[in-house]
C-alpha cells in the first residue's frame, strides 16, 4: 500500500453526535500528515489507532474553528506523550499566533520544538514540503477567509531490476541502483545493455488532493487532474444551492462535477452540515455525476494501492 486516508472527522461548523469536524490523516509512504485538525480529532486518533507521535507536519487549511480547535489538545497530549522530535504545522500566520498564545499557558516548557510555515495564497501551487520520496504543495480556494487546498504526490519510483539476468551478467552491486534509475550498463568487454534490456517500468506513484472549504473552483483542475484520490467539501445538497453560493462552501452535485472534470480515481464528500441526519441523498446527488464517489464517515479508511 502506498497511500492511505483516515477520515478523523467530516462534519461542518457544528459536530454532530457521530461525526466530529474536518480532520484527516494520510499516511504516504510510512510518512503522516495530519490535514486538519477540528474537535475529536485526537479522540478519533485513539478511536482509530493512530499513533500521534508519528505525525511530524500538520496542514491547516484555513483559520476557522471546525479545522483547527483540536490542535490545542493535540499539541497537549504530544507534550504530555514525550515527544521530542521537531513538529513542522503549516498555517496562517494568525493560527501561529492563536498557538502562541495557547502554548504560553502550559505550566511546563514543551519538550518538543514547533516549526511554523505560513502559508501564501497565490494563485499557484505553492511547494511546502519534500523529502526523497513525497512532495506536498497548497493551492488557494475560495472561501469567506484565505483557505489553501493541499496535493500530496508520491515522487516517480526507480524502475524494476530484472534479478536473474543481472545476477547473469555479474553486474556489480555498485551499478544496480544507478541501473534502477534509468543507467545503461557497459561490462568489462565493452558490451552496452540498454536499461530497456535491463529493468521493467516501475510502479506507479499515488496522489491524493484536499479541497475544504470552497465554491466550485474549476480553476483548480489543472491543479488536481487525475490524482488517484480526491477529498472534496459537499456540505450540502443542491437542495439548498443557494445557501451554498451565500456561504462559500459546495454542493455533492458540484463537487462531483470537479471530480469529473479533473480525471480523478475516486472522490470522497465530506463537510457534512449538520442539517442532513441521512447522507445518502448526497452521496445519490454526486454518483449521478460521478459514479466512483465515496462518503467519509469518522473512521472510514481509504487506501490506493
Amino acid at each position: 500500500m502506498s497511500l492511505s486516508l483516515r477520515i478523523l472527522g467530516c462534519s461542518s461548523a457544528t459536530p454532530t453526535p457521530d461525526r466530529y469536524s474536518t480532520a484527516q490523516v494520510l499516511n504516504v509512504l510510512e510518512r503522516f500528515f495530519l490535514i486538519d485538525c477540528g474537535e475529536g480529532a485526537q479522540i478519533n486518533m485513539r478511536r482509530f489507532g493512530v499513533n500521534m507521535l508519528r505525525i511530524n507536519h500538520i496542514f491547516i487549511s484555513h483559520v476557522h474553528g471546525d479545522h483547527f480547535l483540536g490542535l490545542p489538545g493535540v499539541l497537549s497530549s504530544m507534550s504530555m506523550q514525550g515527544r521530542t522530535s521537531d513538529l513542522h504545522i503549516y498555517c496562517h500566520e494568525k493560527l501561529h499566533a492563536l498557538l502562541d498564545a495557547f502554548i504560553g499557558t502550559f505550566e511546563m516548557p514543551m519538550p518538543y520544538n514547533i516549526i511554523y510555515h505560513h502559508l501564501t495564497y497565490e494563485n499557484e501551487l505553492t511547494l511546502l514540503y519534500e523529502d526523497d520520496k513525497v512532495t506536498v504543495h497548497s493551492f488557494p480556494l475560495r472561501h469567506r477567509v484565505p483557505t489553501c487546498g493541499f496535493l500530496f504526490r508520491e515522487k516517480p519510483k526507480l524502475r524494476h531490476l530484472n534479478g536473474n539476468l543481472a545476477n547473469e551478467l555479474e553486474i556489480p552491486i555498485s551499478k544496480r541502483f544507478g541501473i534502477k534509475q534509468g543507467d545503461d550498463y557497459t561490462a568489462p568487454d565493452g558490451t552496452v545493455y540498454p536499461n530497456s534490456t535491463l529493468t521493467g517500468d516501475p510502479d506507479r506513484s499515488c496522489s491524493y488532493a484536499f479541497m475544504s472549504d470552497t465554491v466550485k473552483l474549476t480553476k483548480a483542475v489543472p491543479w488536481i487532474e487525475g490524482v488517484d484520490l480526491l477529498y472534496h467539501e459537499a456540505t450540502y445538497g443542491e437542495d439548498n444551492l443557494k445557501r451554498a453560493r451565500d456561504n462559500n462552501h459546495s454542493t455533492a452535485k458540484q463537487a462531483a462535477e470537479i471530480a469529473l472534470a479533473a480525471k480523478v480515481g475516486k472522490l470522497v464528500i465530506g463537510h457534512y452540515s449538520n442539517r442532513y441526519k441521512n447522507l445518502q441523498p448526497l452521496l445519490d446527488e454526486a454518483r449521478n455525476v460521478f459514479p466512483e464517489t465515496y462518503l467519509a464517515n469518522d473512521g472510514a479508511l481509504f487506501e490506493v494501492k
